[in-house]
């Protein structure tokens, strides 16, 4: 199970006009010509505007698999360059349906682990000028996911993102994007990503929350 990397891509921030509102975001990235060097938090000389919702160790690097372009340039009827969903690593392959929470990966000299999906922000509905993107990406799964670091290393744009453990969970990123967004009171589901321990503690704990909100007891 091997990702080739199409784009290595990083942002500063900047102001983004949308709905008559100036908004401070780093999702307008561009590629990378050289190799970059990630820490536990991003890559260098990457930025995330608003650390209340972006950042952190659970969110150190976003992808999107680039098989979802051509469905969106169809379905929305525009091009898209690369990147166009904010993204630092834009892929080959290795969409939600296929990455489970939890696999492990070698990038370049870097290692990672699949942390979550990623949550669709208005922002990329600004970006890309479409004011229902953020359901869009909830009824198609097509969200992109985060991967926390376990190793810090350098990364090249030719580099791959290559399995080295495989989660013996087999919970998929499409899995959790389902949970969350359409089959909201499936208590087994619910129950299996409360304790999936490598899914981002603030996931499980929505997850643990919308089980207690259901009606009957939570064991």
């Amino acid at each position: 199970m091997v990702g080739s990397i199409i784009a290595l891509n990083t942002g500063k921030a900047d102001v983004l006009s949308w709905q008559g509102k100036d908004i401070s975001s780093a999702i307008n990235k561009k590629p990378s010509r050289g190799p970059l060097f990630l820490s536990n938090l991003q890559f260098e000389g990457d930025v995330q505007a608003d650390t209340v919702h972006h950042g952190g160790p659970d969110k150190a690097v976003c992808v999107y698999s680039h098989d979802h372009y051509a469905y969106w340039e169809k379905g929305l009827g525009i091009s898209l360059d690369v990147p166009s969903f904010g993204e630092n690593l834009t892929v080959e392959g290795l969409t939600e349906k296929e990455v489970f929470i939890g696999d492990i990966f070698r990038l370049g000299e870097a290692l990672v682990q699949v942390s979550q999906p990623r949550r669709p922000c208005f922002k990329v509905a600004a970006k890309l000028k479409q004011p229902l993107m953020v359901k869009y990406i909830q009824d198609t799964s097509f969200s992109g996911y985060y991967l926390r670091v376990l190793e810090v290393g350098t990364v090249s744009p030719g580099d791959k993102l290559v399995i080295e453990e495989k989660h013996r969970a087999g919970i998929s990123v499409e899995f959790v994007n389902r949970m969350t967004y359409i089959d909201k009171e499936n208590r087994e589901g619910l129950t299996m990503l409360a304790s999936l321990n490598e899914l981002a503690e603030g996931w499980r704990s929505a997850m643990k929350k919308r089980l207690d909100s259901l009606p009957g007891q939570y064991l």
